[in-house]
């Protein structure tokens, strides 16, 4: 369990309070894809993923961004227990998807720029820092069926 600063939970809180489910989910996935292309492989029933246009043009890509930052947010009910509240989509990542768990840490490094575009001169140090602990606890949550 990760112990969570007062600034650090009012960070992360504030942020998220700016996104925009489905735009921010379909720019993080749209980087996911395109920069790390490997990760394509556990979207084969998306259809078109060959070239960035496609990724941007489908719209599955914004569709699944959009719930994969909904369950992000409701990470943010749970902070004080984050990895018990994805043990089930650990389960459902590991056992069924078999997705590798290096995707995870991606996935959050691409979040990480589009908060800091969309937050601009408001994603200080600070706020980047709280960010990245959630990313990483998230990822770490995702990773524990692995172990």
């Amino acid at each position: 369990m990760v112990n969570w600063k007062t600034n650090e939970r009012q960070a992360v809180t504030s942020v998220w309070a700016s996104i925009d489910a489905a735009g921010h989910g379909q720019e993080t996935l749209e980087r996911l894809l395109h920069v790390y292309p490997w990760t394509r492989r556990y979207f084969g029933k998306f259809g078109d993923l060959s070239t960035f246009n496609a990724i941007r043009q489908n719209p599955h890509v914004r569709t699944h961004g959009a719930k994969v930052l909904g369950a992000i947010a409701e990470c943010l009910n749970h902070m004080d227990n984050i990895r018990g509240h994805l043990a089930q989509l650990s389960i459902l990542h590991s056992d069924t998807l078999h997705v590798d768990p290096a995707n995870f840490n991606l996935l959050g490094k691409c979040l990480l720029i589009v908060l800091a575009k969309s937050v601009g001169a408001g994603f200080t140090p600070d706020v980047h820092a709280a960010c990245h602990k959630l990313m990483v606890e998230i990822a770490d949550g995702l990773s524990r069926q692995y172990h």
